[in-house]
C-alpha cells in the first residue's frame, strides 16, 4: 500500500512538473522582444557560435525548467541560438568543471544552482575543484525560497510553537530532507543552530517521499520548494508555517517569513545564476550581463518564473560574487558541526 502511495505521489509531482514544462514550451512563441533591435544596434554579439547553456541537473527538474525558459528568452533578445545541455552529476560539479575548461568566447555558459557553488564544495571532500574561485560570476537570474511544512494534525500553528516544543523536548521532533547535505537538510540544521534546539534528521531519496511521511505523520516537518509546498498547503494536506526568504513569496503571500515567525536573522534563499570560465574578460562579462538584464525584464519570462516558484532577480557580476562568497561561508559554518561523510 505504501509503495502504491509513493508511486502515486511521485507520479503527481512529475505530472505537475510536466504540465509546467508543456506550458513553458509555448514561451518562445509568446515572447515579445522589443529589446532585440536595441541590442543589435548598441551591442555586438559576443560570439558567432551557438551558445551552449549547461545545466548540472537532469531534464525536467526545477533547474532545467528555469534554464530552458531563460534560454528561450535570451535567444530572442540576442537573435542567436541558445542550446540547453544537461550534464548532471555530483550536485552540478561535473557541469561546473566543464565550464571551467570552456573557450573564452562566451559560447559556453553555466546555468548554476546555488548549492553547486556554496554547498557542494564542502561536502565533496575528494573533489579539489572550487567553483567559487574557478568560475567567473556573470549575473544572478532568479532566487527561490523553501517553505517550512508541518504535519497538519500537529498543534504547531507557528514556527514559535514548533521551536518551543523542540526546546522542551530534545530529539522528540524529526524532520525530513531530500538527502544528506541537500539545501532543505541544511536549512533545518541552520534552524537547529539558530534556535539551539535538538531535532532528528531523517534523510530520504528526494522531496516527494519525505513530504509523504510529513503528511502521514511519520516525521514532523521538512523544508520543501515553493512549487510543491503551495499545493500541499492549499489542499490542506500539510501546513505551511513560514518561507525561508527575507521577504514574503508572491506565490504564498499570506505565509510569513522565518524572521516574521520569530527566528531573527534566518534568511535562506537558493538562486540560479550565470557563470563562465575565468578566461572571460570584463567587457564580455558586461555584455552577457546586459543581455541577461534585458531578458529578465520581459514580462512573459517574469510570469513564467513566478509560475515555477521563482523570483526574478538580476545582479551585477560583483554582486553575485559577494552573494556566493557569503553563502559559501555560512554553509561552511553549518556543515562544520555535522558528521557528513
Amino acid at each position: 500500500m505504501k509503495d502504491n502511495q509513493n508511486r502515486t505521489m511521485i507520479g503527481q509531482r512529475r505530472t505537475s512538473l510536466k504540465r509546467i514544462a508543456i506550458a513553458g514550451a509555448s514561451l518562445a512563441a509568446m515572447q515579445t522582444h522589443p529589446f532585440s533591435s536595441a541590442w543589435a544596434q548598441n551591442t555586438a554579439s559576443w560570439t558567432s557560435k551557438p551558445i551552449r547553456l549547461l545545466v548540472g541537473y537532469p531534464p525536467g527538474g526545477p533547474v532545467d525548467l528555469a534554464a530552458r525558459s531563460f534560454g528561450a528568452t535570451l535567444e530572442k533578445i540576442i537573435g542567436q541560438s541558445v542550446v540547453i545541455e544537461n550534464k548532471g552529476g555530483a550536485s552540478g560539479m561535473l557541469a561546473a568543471q566543464t565550464i571551467a575548461q570552456a573557450p573564452s568566447d562566451g559560447s559556453y555558459l553555466f546555468f548554476a544552482a546555488s548549492p553547486t557553488i556554496s554547498i557542494a564544495p564542502h561536502l565533496q571532500k575528494g573533489n579539489n575543484f572550487d567553483p567559487l574561485n574557478q568560475l567567473a560570476p556573470i549575473a544572478q537570474v532568479v532566487e527561490y525560497a523553501n517553505v517550512l511544512m508541518v504535519n497538519k494534525d500537529l498543534p504547531f500553528k507557528t514556527v514559535s510553537d514548533l521551536v518551543a516544543f523542540a526546546r522542551a523536548n530534545p530529539d522528540k521532533l524529526s524532520f525530513g530532507s531530500a538527502g544528506v547535505g541537500g539545501s532543505n537538510h541544511l536549512s533545518a540544521e541552520l534552524l537547529k543552530k539558530m534556535t539551539q534546539t535538538q531535532m532528528v534528521h531523517v534523510p530520504y531519496r528526494g522531496n516527494a517521499p519525505a513530504m509523504l511521511d510529513v503528511m502521514g505523520g511519520k516525521i514532523a516537518f521538512m523544508f520543501d520548494i515553493v512549487i510543491t509546498a503551495k499545493g500541499y498547503h492549499e489542499s490542506g494536506k500539510a501546513r505551511a508555517l513560514a518561507v525561508t526568504s527575507k521577504t514574503r513569496n508572491r506565490a504564498l503571500p499570506d505565509i510569513p517569513t522565518m524572521v516574521e515567525a520569530g527566528v531573527p536573522g534566518f534568511d535562506v534563499t537558493g538562486w540560479f545564476a550565470l557563470y563562465g570560465p575565468t578566461s572571460l574578460n570584463r567587457d564580455l562579462i558586461a555584455k552577457i550581463n546586459q543581455a541577461t538584464r534585458m531578458s529578465l525584464s520581459q514580462s512573459a519570462l517574469v510570469g513564467r518564473m513566478t509560475e515555477l516558484g521563482f523570483e526574478v532577480k538580476h545582479s551585477s557580476a560583483d554582486e553575485l560574487a559577494s552573494l556566493a562568497k557569503n553563502e559559501h561561508g555560512m554553509w561552511a559554518d553549518v556543515i562544520r558541526g555535522l558528521k557528513i561523510d
